[in-house]
């Protein structure tokens, strides 16, 4: 697998953001397995190819928004070199500090997202109005004047917001209203904490409320209880394990917290219907 790490001397301003076209020399798309250490919104505008997200094939459109999240694997197969792709990377600390708000990543549902395909199939008019707004951002980082990081915070403050909402209306899920906190936090603290704890009293006892406060928060929001929220993630960290590395099931389990590797096939084959090897083999590209 091949990690990629955000430049940040590349940019030329002194914030954790960039704008990538697909010919750059120090970001490969095609050939293995790579995870970066930033996010990624992707813009389509033509090419023939693939991208494997946990397990979930993306067949390639015109007008298309493909969203990778920091530190998760993926590969890219494309299959002519006629394709126009570019990226908006950024990295968890930027858009926290940027909007001083310390969940704003957590905020966009396409992000940190289990439960839906990690897409966006628009039309040309809006992809058209979205590109723009990558460009101009663009153009701003390369100008660097004085006021250039206010234009380019109001500018992709705009774009994740309307991305935002575009894609929870979509998906029929719910915005995250700004005083919930608390569903934003056990979001969190479930990305941090997956691989040690799979118990709902876990993350109550970390949030310091009852497990009954803490279903009803999650239900809310998510339209599912904690259990299911985080079975659900658990689901999607040994997809990735399964897919993206050369670990085996014994290796897995114990890096997940599994008391015996065969718990953890259990469970997985419990929610998927297929063994861990089977899943692993037709998840191949």
């Amino acid at each position: 697998m091949q990690e990629i790490k955000f430049n940040k001397t590349e940019c030329g301003v002194d914030f954790l953001l960039n704008v990538i076209h697909k010919n750059h020399k120090d970001y490969p798309i095609d050939g293995g397995t790579f995870k970066a250490d930033f996010f990624q919104i992707v813009f389509i505008n033509k090419g023939n190819g693939v991208i494997n997200l946990n397990g979930r094939k993306i067949s390639f459109k015109e007008n298309m928004l493909i969203f990778v999240n920091q530190n998760q694997s993926y590969q890219w197969i494309l299959n002519d070199n006629e394709y126009e792709i570019c990226f908006l990377v950024f990295q968890e600390g930027f858009l926290n500090d940027f909007f001083s708000d310390q969940f704003f990543s957590y905020r966009l549902q396409f992000f940190y997202q289990t439960s839906f395909e990690t897409k966006l199939d628009l039309d040309k008019e809006l992809f058209d109005e979205f590109y723009a707004k990558i460009l101009e951002i663009n153009q701003d980082i390369t100008l660097n004047k004085n006021d250039s990081i206010h234009f380019i915070r109001s500018i992709l403050y705009y774009l994740l917001i309307k991305l935002n909402r575009i894609y929870s209306a979509f998906n029929n899920i719910n915005c995250f209203n700004n005083k919930d906190n608390m569903s934003l936090n056990f979001r969190k603290l479930v990305e941090e904490n997956i691989k040690k704890f799979h118990k709902v009293e876990d993350y109550a006892n970390l949030l310091g409320i009852s497990r009954i406060s803490l279903n009803k928060t999650v239900k809310t929001q998510f339209n599912m209880n904690a259990t299911k929220f985080i079975k659900s993630r658990l689901l999607y960290e040994i997809k990735n394990l399964l897919i993206y590395s050369n670990k085996t099931i014994d290796e897995i389990a114990f890096e997940l917290n599994f008391s015996e590797p065969n718990h953890l096939s259990r469970f997985f084959k419990k929610y998927t219907g297929m063994t861990p090897s089977i899943f692993k083999k037709e998840a191949q590209l």
